[in-house]
């Protein structure tokens, strides 16, 4: 019997923060059919040099779409300023509705460890979004969960308090070149405020196909120390002969604040994992 599709939903703070975490998941999950949708919190307003505002949110929006597309998925972009995100009471009925209305399997969100204070405010969003998805006083126009989802967290680089654990390890690998091609759907971030904000815009090729090469042995560089960090993981999970080889992954580690991984959820939400 055909399992059933099960619905994904990506909780991020900016367009192009879920390509970047989780792109390679995403993409796997379409590939087999099942539903993603990826909502970004705030509107990209403040992440450029050159541009912000209105016009900024409107091309970031574009962006985010045309990236969605890529794989097939859905993407919403809310209203919440750039740059000025809290984890407030509207946040969070804003994530319980959102989460009770679309009934995810998955929620894919950000770690409460991270360098920048919007990505920090929705893993807070998240977590305290848990478990209130099942109580049915709050945001009582939206029907209640009977069940929270697991959640789990999209990989970072951070270690302090401690670093991400690795409870899923996802091979990327085929993937790795569709990660790429949606990341580049997003100019205004990958070929212009990033390079400016790291001092990097005069790499930047002028071409088409120049900039997509040259995106992509960056973002190869950024991530090839995360998997080799992960290289014990990958080993263990995936076995001493293909664990050497497996060039790319993408690892998570699941909330404690949402549905446990019980081994039948595992096999159900990872069937692609060993």
């Amino acid at each position: 019997m055909a399992q059933q599709p099960l619905r994904i939903l990506v909780i991020v703070a900016h367009p192009d923060d879920a390509e970047f975490h989780c792109g390679g998941l995403m993409a796997i999950y379409r590939e087999l059919g099942h539903t993603v949708k990826i909502v970004t919190v705030t509107n990209g307003e403040s992440g450029h040099h050159e541009q912000s505002g209105p016009a900024l949110t409107a091309r970031r929006r574009a962006e985010a779409a045309a990236a969605a597309k890529v794989i097939g998925a859905a993407a919403e972009v809310w209203d919440f300023p750039d740059g000025r995100l809290q984890p407030t009471l509207e946040v969070r009925f804003r994530i319980i509705a959102e989460i009770r209305s679309f009934a995810p399997d998955l929620v894919l969100t950000h770690r409460n460890n991270d360098y920048h204070p919007d990505h920090r405010a929705v893993g807070d969003a998240v977590r305290d979004a848990s478990y209130m998805v099942t109580v049915p006083a709050i945001v009582s126009d939206v029907p209640v969960l009977r069940k929270d989802p697991v959640v789990a967290f999209v990989p970072d680089r951070f270690t302090k308090p401690y670093p991400l654990q690795a409870d899923v390890v996802v091979d990327v690998t085929k993937q790795f070149d569709k990660i790429v091609e949606m990341l580049a759907c997003h100019k205004s971030q990958m070929f212009e405020w990033l390079p400016f904000n790291q001092n990097e815009l005069s790499e930047v090729p002028l071409g088409e196909a120049g900039r997509r090469h040259w995106l992509h042995d960056k973002y190869a560089a950024r991530q090839r120390p995360q998997v080799e960090r992960y290289r014990r993981e990958i080993t263990s999970t995936y076995g001493a002969d293909l664990g050497k080889k497996i060039e790319w992954v993408e690892v998570y580690e699941i909330s404690e604040y949402a549905a446990p991984l019980t081994a039948e959820l595992r096999a159900r939400l990872f069937p692609f994992v060993p």
